[in-house]
């Protein structure tokens, strides 16, 4: 039993060695369902990754991304649930994607539901910048955007 959590430990200790803190933003053009109501998303993110393996790095992820209405139209907001993953294709170029749940929390009422946003970018040191498709099917609608956005490892 000593030799089980002595290793669970080391392995713990090594995971959280290797672990990092993400934090960014977004900024994106509303597409789907949501173009008619939608003239802008933005966004922040805030992941918790470590290294898998050689050029994979798994984690989860969260923040919150609002899209602001038209015309004086209330703004949707969500917070993101996800799994993340990346994979580094050479030294500075990279595809990932979140997969999980958006919560909606603004206006009230609003539903929740899938979320998935694949992304492709390109890192720079401790500064990654990366276009994404970003979307979250709710029941009978889809929230979708074309996303610009920049993270930076902590």
């Amino acid at each position: 039993m000593k030799k089980i959590i002595l290793t669970t430990a080391a392995l713990f200790a090594i995971s959280i060695a290797s672990a990092q803190f993400r934090v960014g933003a977004h900024v994106g053009i509303p597409t789907g369902d949501i173009k008619d109501f939608s003239s802008v998303n933005l966004g922040a993110d805030v992941a918790y990754t470590w290294s898998a393996a050689e050029g994979l790095d798994v984690g989860i992820a969260t923040g919150y991304t609002s899209y602001l209405g038209k015309d004086g139209g209330d703004a949707i907001g969500f917070i993101p649930v996800a799994a993340t993953a990346q994979i580094t294709l050479t030294n500075n170029w990279f595809i990932g994607a979140d997969l999980g749940y958006g919560i909606g929390v603004n206006p009230d009422g609003v539903d929740s539901g899938f979320m998935y946003q694949p992304k492709l970018g390109y890192q720079i040191e401790k500064t990654g910048i990366y276009v994404a498709y970003k979307g979250i099917a709710l029941d009978g609608f889809n929230v979708s955007s074309v996303n610009l956005g920049v993270s930076f490892k902590l």
